[in-house]
């Protein structure tokens, strides 16, 4: 039975982002930030379960796991909220109950290599202390799901092992048997393989199937466990985890309801919030290539695929932008053609003649053929040089000075021309683009402007550059009902960022001052 012609059922996603994510090498998240993930991944995205922490790690780590718990049992999804706990018989137990949860998961050993080397027990002495354990938790009011750690191997090395395991616990009352393929070492026929074996064998009883990504296959390993009959997989938002991480939970959300036509409960539509979230909370940078999440996943850069859409929605999938409240873009370079400039042109309201489009196109290709990154921002400037406009050339740099010193402040000197306004500055600032954002304000004071705060700051050489490489700055400004990309190049990293900082003051005073901005006057030729 292929994946296509499986019976529709509903599968559980387990987030893990807030246990097994926070064991990525250099993400810590604070109190606060556990509760605010943890609010929306079941609020707003609507996982099944969450993993929120590891028993007995911390002062802290225990108050985020109580203030979640106080906020999930005040919405009714308390039981939703699991913790990691160990064969410690009371420790655990005692430490989740002292935080209001309600479930343990808890982590016994899938391997026999790991019960006899690590823990220096015989299979028999490992159940006793699990027996004991489970029984206490029962006792606490605990719901009880065990973690069965190196399943993978486990069974790979003894399946006698792993049996004997389920076969003294199967009876205890764990709700969740949890398989984790604790290195990611398996391969979808593996995985399709052995849980198959473990579902017809032990049919009474939930698995889960916990991936990791060591070898790129957690996504399509969790189709392979889904197709032998798990009825919940793990995950983590932007795939954080140990090592390569674990399933990404972006990806087998869509990828179950796309490809295997199952129920999930996931709201698709907030996908990019979470991982924007866990984004800025972990310090770990989404990949603009990652699927759904990708800030350039859903950006069509061949002038082609921009021609079949426009003539067609050729180049267009179920996989639209538009489910995860997103946008199509169509990309501008050396490989753009007539449709992927119109494309553009539409999405600004702008409508130029077939000549204008004509040297308007032939400048951006010569742009991207020295390798310039040219936005849909960059546009209205493009055109206003190809047809000699002077609309946004409202302030010029004339000369600027800069000077940097070890443990001394910055210093700038600047002389501009706001519309044959000849002016100079300077300022002192904590490096030097901070010492040319006082020299500037004090110039656009007279002229009534303040820039708009500045959200996001990149700077970034060309991947194998050398010290004499062009430096690329992109600024992100907040300009009240929209955010604003502007961009500049230069050897200079300061001048890169005072030129991007020149073309939003640009921009800003055109569209004050002038009654008739740029994108009506070219809407007109």
């Amino acid at each position: 039975m292929t994946a296509a012609t499986l019976p529709s059922r509903h599968i559980q996603l387990m987030d893990v982002t807030l246990r097994d994510g926070e064991q990525t090498q250099g993400v810590s998240f604070s109190p606060a930030e556990k509760v605010n993930i943890a609010k929306a991944l079941l609020q707003l995205l609507k996982v099944d379960r969450i993993e929120v922490a590891s028993a007995r790690v911390s002062k802290g780590e225990k108050e985020a796991v109580a203030n979640i718990n106080q906020w999930a049992q005040e919405h009714g999804l308390g039981d939703r909220i699991e913790v990691l706990g160990f064969v410690d018989h009371k420790k655990s137990v005692d430490w989740i109950v002292a935080t209001e949860g309600q479930v343990i998961n808890l982590l016994t050993k899938g391997s026999e290599k790991h019960c006899r080397e690590q823990l220096g027990k015989s299979l028999d002495q490992h159940i006793a202390e699990i027996l004991q354990t489970v029984e206490y938790a029962k006792e606490k009011g605990l719901a009880v799901n065990a973690y069965l750690e190196d399943w993978s191997n486990g069974y790979g090395d003894s399946r006698d092992y792993v049996y004997s395991m389920m076969d003294q616990l199967k009876d205890c009352g764990i709700q969740h048997f949890m398989l984790p393929d604790t290195l990611g070492v398996m391969s979808p026929e593996e995985v399709f393989e052995s849980l198959s074996d473990m579902c017809t064998r032990y049919p009474q009883q939930q698995f889960d199937f916990h991936p990791h990504n060591d070898y790129g296959l957690a996504t399509a390993n969790v189709m392979a466990a889904v197709r032998a009959g798990v009825s919940s997989v793990h995950c983590t938002v932007n795939c954080l985890g140990e090592r390569a991480g674990n399933a990404s939970l972006q990806e087998i959300s869509v990828v179950l309801r796309d490809k295997m036509a199952m129920d999930i409960s996931v709201d698709e539509s907030y996908l990019v919030h979470l991982s924007n979230m866990v984004e800025t909370f972990s310090g770990k940078r989404v990949p603009a290539n990652s699927p759904i999440v990708g800030a350039d996943v859903f950006t069509q850069t061949a002038g082609i695929h921009a021609d079949g859409d426009q003539k067609g929605g050729l180049y267009e999938t179920k996989l639209s932008p538009e489910r995860f409240a997103r946008t199509r873009s169509y990309a501008l370079g050396k490989m753009s053609g007539k449709a992927s400039l119109a494309k553009n042109l539409e999405a600004l309201g702008l409508s130029l003649s077939e000549e204008n489009q004509q040297k308007v196109l032939a400048r951006i290709v010569k742009l991207g053929d020295s390798k310039e990154l040219i936005t849909v921002e960059d546009l209205p400037f493009i055109i206003a040089e190809v047809l000699e406009s002077k609309s946004y050339h409202h302030i010029k740099l004339l000369n600027c000075s800069v000077t940097s010193g070890l443990d001394l402040e910055s210093t700038v000197s600047i002389r501009v021309d706001i519309d044959g306004d000849i002016q100079q500055a300077s300022g002192a600032g904590n490096g030097g683009f901070d010492a040319f954002i006082y020299a500037i304000n004090k110039v656009m004071a007279s002229k009534n402007y303040a820039l708009p705060t500045l959200l996001d700051y990149e700077v970034r050489i060309p991947k194998g550059g050398h010290t004499n490489a062009l430096t690329e700055c992109v600024i992100t400004w907040d300009c009240g009902e929209q955010e604003f990309k502007t961009r500049g190049v230069h050897s200079n990293q300061v001048f890169a960022a005072i030129l991007a900082t020149l073309r939003i003051i640009n921009l800003q005073l055109h569209e004050r001052d002038n009654s008739d901005s740029v994108l009506s006057i070219l809407g007109n030729r």
